[in-house]
């Protein structure tokens, strides 16, 4: 792992390490977690322009940022990976789970193979449950009065709750990260460290630009209440609202930012 960080240090601040955070939705979650006062640990495969650029846009908030190249997946480099930001940065607060990958091939599931089948599942699910294992394991350790604020926020999707059979290991993985939240919430409450999913709808993103033509016809047809495909900021507002602890009293609950798509219609 390399770390790319500023060297002022702020004492009173409060990091958020965002996974998949280099581009896309990562990257708007992080710039309105910097916007909300925290510092930035990014965790992904390669810092890369889009990574630079993100830095970038975050350090214009007035805040440190700083890369680390790391696939969640290596579950055996996630302890490295939390000493590499606490060394930079300071003891991380806000863990967003938000690295994903898609099926290889969208297809038919009586096609679906072992190979995709596990790779992403050690990244979307097997990778997320350890990685905030050991985060945990540290809020627990670590529990005093000037731990406040901390919270955990996994990034899942509509396909928790919607099937598609031609995504069908990518529709287990985010189904699975609702019982995920929901086992972390119940045993952090103790400590007072709430566990969110947040489900986003249709965004424009690398993962949805394959289907962009059928999403738009979907969208058309009145597929969701809000006939319009979704804009980063609007989820990276409810994450940054969640990190900032604007429910209180509320964990292990999950937050649909989807235009209404969760809506049964008849």
């Amino acid at each position: 792992m390399t770390g790319i960080h500023e060297t002022d240090e702020d004492a009173s601040s409060r990091v958020a390490l965002v996974t998949g955070g280099r581009r896309g939705l990562g990257s708007a979650i992080a710039q309105a977690l910097a916007a909300a006062g925290f510092d930035i640990a990014i965790a992904d495969l390669v810092c890369d322009d889009d990574a630079n650029e993100t830095l970038q846009a975050i350090r214009l908030h007035g805040r440190r940022a700083a890369f680390f190249e790391a696939d969640i997946a290596d579950i055996d480099r996630h302890d490295a990976l939390l000493d590499r930001v606490q060394a930079s940065l300071g003891d991380t607060a806000c863990l967003v789970n938000n690295a994903g990958i898609s099926v290889e091939t969208r297809g038919d599931l009586l096609d679906v193979t072992p190979e995709s089948f596990d790779r992403l599942i050690d990244v979307n699910l097997r990778g997320t449950f350890f990685l905030s294992q050991k985060l945990a394991r540290r809020f627990a350790r670590e529990n005093s009065p000037r731990h406040r604020s901390r919270s955990i926020i996994n990034i899942s999707s509509a396909n928790a709750f919607l099937i598609a059979t031609n995504r069908a290991e990518y529709c287990i993985s985010k189904s699975a990260i609702t019982t995920l939240t929901k086992l972390f919430a119940a045993r952090l409450a103790e400590l007072d460290i709430p566990v969110y999913e947040v489900r986003p709808g249709i965004f424009p993103t690398r993962m949805t630009e394959v289907a962009k033509a059928d999403y738009d016809a979907k969208i058309a047809r009145g597929f969701s209440p809000v006939a319009r495909w979704g804009r980063e900021e609007e989820l990276a507002k409810a994450v940054a609202s969640l990190a900032t602890g604007c429910f209180p009293f509320c964990t292990g609950e999950a937050i649909h930012i989807d235009g209404g798509l969760h809506i049964h219609r008849v």
